[in-house]
């Protein structure tokens, strides 16, 4: 029973620490070839080891972490960030903050664009003179 214990697959770590959503989502960035492992890509399926080191690339960032614990099931995120230490470089960490700081939701600013209806009446008024 204890030996059942000891092993892990990479894709259920991963879900645990939450570094994915889902634990399918870690299985497909396995396949994609998004973690690696001592620089190759690495099977969703590879039993993981304390001391291993991974290198993870996500939609918002790449990861460096060092397993420093296994991590069964998922919890809550102060208690998952026990069982990894990020070594993450730090110029990534900084491109990780300008991008936050200059973060664009997508949507328009007010007053800056399409006119108002008011503006557009005023706009068909000039013409028209």
């Amino acid at each position: 029973m204890n030996e059942d214990k000891e092993k892990l697959r990479l894709d259920k770590y991963l879900w645990a620490i939450r570094v994915f959503k889902t634990r399918s989502t870690a299985s497909d960035a396995c396949d994609k070839g998004k973690v690696k492992y001592q620089g190759g890509s690495v099977k969703a399926s590879r039993n993981v080891h304390i001391g291993d080191e991974y290198e993870i690339k996500t939609e918002t960032r790449r990861w460096r972490i060092i397993v420093a614990g296994l991590l069964h099931h998922r919890v809550q995120y102060s208690e998952a960030v026990k069982y990894y230490t990020d070594i993450t470089p730090a110029e990534e960490i900084e491109r990780l903050q300008y991008q936050a700081s200059s973060f664009h939701t997508g949507k328009r600013l007010s007053k800056v664009g399409r006119p108002t209806k008011k503006e557009r009446r005023e706009i068909d008024d000039f013409l028209q003179e």
